[in-house]
């Protein structure tokens, strides 16, 4: 049995993971179940985490677009057997972690790795730390001492080379905290982090857990030694390369996205405007229209990935535009300094399109000012 842990309790991983993990089950896969975990301290979402292990399971929507024709189903997911709080239930997530799971997932915000200076020193032995990277760390540590067997980490936030950044997160604080060698060799070689990417838009919550999505879905993972597939699933890929995957979703799906937020933010919408709302107007289609065609298409082109990129638009396009879909442009706002850095600054500089895209280098370098 491949026992799931997941650090996050989004409604993104509850249509995602959640649900491929769901269909490989109902497909005789031996994979999961899934237990999730709040890493945050107790607040909004405990009523989210106290509702997942129902036996009666959740509903995950899929609505909307697919090659033209419309497609609208309902599936109950029972692929996640409880919810733990990291702050409430420590003891017993870590006799989860060392005893049960074998591949851990993540997804836990664009701010998700950040170290806080506290999570610097070592905690006592009960002790709860407060950064995700921290808490990892902490019961990666107890793992060991308990015999270390191999593990893999899936982390699905999205950040360019996710799985070497949360490892170098690691590694930085298995330093800092001066774990012994044998513990940094056996992160090194015992525990598998991968780079992966998601990509489906989750548009809607069904409380207390549940959630609207696109037909669309990829989850790509990168191969590499000592990794295993978790599961066969049309939408999940194992690849030797993420980057023209990881690259046209940040700067063509995300970059709209972020484009959209901005325009949203200085021009008096509705708080409660949705993309698809936006995207009713025929200027701010244009706007939006012209802005891959001239500026993000090109920049694909300079790498090789032009033919790709105008595929990717069209399809983004008919994606953001979905009619069943009430994807809120608020939620996207959030964090959206750091979202304007990785995925149009990062787009300049990949792109080398710094002389040749005005609309993003104003947006860049004069945020927080607006266009």
């Amino acid at each position: 049995m491949q026992r799931i842990l997941q650090f996050g309790t989004s409604r993104f991983l509850q249509a995602h993971v959640g649900l491929f993990v769901h269909e490989a089950r109902e497909d005789g896969q031996d994979v999961g179940p899934i237990t999730v975990v709040k890493t945050t301290r107790p607040g909004l979402r405990d009523q989210r985490i106290r509702a997942f292990g129902r036996a009666e399971g959740y509903p995950v929507v899929i609505r909307g677009l697919a090659e033209g024709r419309t497609v609208e189903r309902r599936i109950t997911v029972r692929s996640v057997v409880g919810g733990l709080s990291a702050h409430e239930d420590w003891d017993e997530l870590r006799r989860c972690f060392v005893d049960e799971t074998e591949i851990v997932v993540s997804n836990t915000g664009d701010a998700g790795y950040a170290v806080t200076a506290a999570d610097h020193r070592q905690p006592a032995p009960d002790g709860i730390p407060e950064s995700f990277p921290a808490k990892l760390l902490a019961l990666l540590l107890a793992r060991h001492a308990a015999g270390g067997r191999i593990l893999t980490i899936l982390p699905c936030e999205l950040i360019s080379g996710n799985g070497r950044m949360l490892y170098a997160a690691l590694d930085d604080l298995a330093k800092r905290w001066s774990v012994t060698d044998a513990f940094r060799a056996w992160l090194s070689d015992g525990v598998v982090i991968a780079d992966t990417l998601v990509d489906r838009i989750v548009s809607a919550p069904i409380e207390p857990i549940g959630a609207v999505a696109e037909p669309y879905a990829l989850w790509a993972i990168q191969r590499r030694p000592g990794l295993a597939a978790p599961l066969r699933h049309p939408d999940v890929l194992m690849t030797d390369t993420l980057e023209p995957y990881e690259r046209l979703k940040l700067h063509i799906l995300n970059l709209g996205h972020s484009f959209l937020a901005e325009l949203w933010s200085g021009q008096g919408h509705r708080a409660d405007e949705t993309v698809r709302g936006m995207l009713d107007d025929p200027a701010i289609r244009l706007r939006l229209t012209r802005l891959y065609e001239t500026e993000v298409i090109p920049g694909f082109a300079t790498r090789g990935l032009g033919a790709q990129a105008e595929r990717y638009v069209a399809a983004t396009l008919e994606r953001l535009a979905n009619p069943f879909l009430d994807h809120c442009v608020a939620d996207i706002w959030q964090n959206h300094a750091i979202k304007i850095d990785r995925r149009m600054r990062a787009f300049l500089d990949w792109a080398d399109a710094w002389h040749g895209s005005p609309t993003l280098v104003r947006l860049v370098e004069a945020y927080p000012g607006k266009l």
